[in-house]
């Protein structure tokens, strides 16, 4: 699911040339051999299950001048259709600050959004495993206040994840790394926007152009399970607390790639250092939001989400394949 950062209030246009940052949502976790890949909050994980995302909430300050606190609420569900097939759905509530006395916050819907992620290759000896995907941003279903576009944009999207459980005895103490990487190409169904007005000063008419570009979105993450290093490498003895951990890095990048004459070619993105606490239905992360430069925002903000596992609470109904019976629950405790 994608939410709009820096540069995207209706207020803050009114003031200043802005740019879009965009930054994915997760949904889902996926299991391969004894890997448990969890749902991370900057990018999407590699695979496919029932699951929903309810609620997330983040806050930061945007990228704009002068900066504008933001705050999101949101929600997603994932329904699989078949057990390597699912279909997901998003939505995002905006709570902009005020920019100054005479210029009001706001606050709206983000548009509506829909991603079909298909798992293509799984493999449980080596740990790794591969998914393609489309996600569509449903143009004019949420406020042009907070920013929410009037046109779809189409983001194609590669994802993959792979563990180090298959390396030797030797490195035994890095098989609990893992690491998930996504690729995707936003595509804005509209080119450009022309605003038409009236020159206050001469009374003549004007005409404003906007370039919508075509944006690489792509990011990463390396984690370190705790419920791997005990049941698949060595028991430490450990607090229950803390085997149920996965600290982890993310990154989440934008980089605008074509038709970017208005927009211009800086990347910009976030670094979130974080952690999940993991239950055999549910897990709760919370990460730092670090940005990479001005232009991704003003000072660092977080993001915390309860994720539950919907195949692994009812997996012979709301968590079971519409097509299918039901498959083998994701749990996040590796067996040997």
């Amino acid at each position: 699911m994608s939410i709009r950062r820096a540069g995207l209030s209706g207020l803050a246009i009114a003031l200043c040339s802005l740019s879009p940052v965009l930054v994915s949502r997760s949904l889902a976790h996926e299991i391969v051999g004894n890997r448990f890949f969890p749902a991370t909050l900057g990018i999407d994980d590699p695979g496919v299950n029932d699951e929903l995302s309810l609620p997330t909430f983040d806050s930061f300050k945007t990228g704009d001048i002068p900066p504008v606190r933001q705050r999101d609420v949101s929600g997603e569900f994932s329904k699989r259709i078949t057990e390597d097939f699912a279909i997901s759905f998003g939505s995002t509530y905006t709570f902009l600050g005020p920019v100054d006395a005479t210029v009001p916050g706001a606050n709206g819907f983000q548009n509506l959004e829909t991603t079909f992620k298909y798992r293509v290759f799984k493999d449980p000896v080596h740990e790794f495993v591969m998914s393609v995907g489309l996600s569509v941003e449903w143009g004019g279903t949420g406020a042009q206040s907070v920013g929410a576009d009037p046109f779809n944009t189409y983001t194609p999207t590669i994802y993959f994840g792979k563990g180090f459980g298959d390396l030797p005895d030797t490195f035994s103490w890095l098989r609990p790394i893992a690491i998930t990487g996504q690729v995707g190409y936003a595509i804005p169904g509209r080119n450009f926007t022309t605003t038409f007005g009236i020159d206050p000063d001469t009374g003549l008419s004007t005409a404003d152009t906007e370039f919508h570009p075509r944006v690489l979105n792509w990011g990463g993450t390396i984690q370190y399970s705790m419920p791997y290093l005990k049941s698949a490498v060595v028991d430490l003895g450990l607090p229950d607390f803390i085997d149920h951990l996965i600290p982890l890095v993310e990154a989440t990048l934008q980089t605008p790639v074509a038709n970017t004459l208005t927009s211009g070619t800086m990347t910009t993105g976030t670094i979130n250092p974080g952690v999940i606490w993991v239950g055999n239905k549910f897990q709760i992360a919370a990460e730092a939001l670090i940005p990479i430069n001005r232009q991704s925002g003003t000072n660092v903000g977080f993001i915390a989400q309860l994720h539950l596992y919907l195949d692994d609470i009812d997996p012979r109904g709301i968590g079971k394949p519409i097509f299918g019976g039901p498959v083998q629950p994701a749990s996040p405790f590796a067996r040997n």
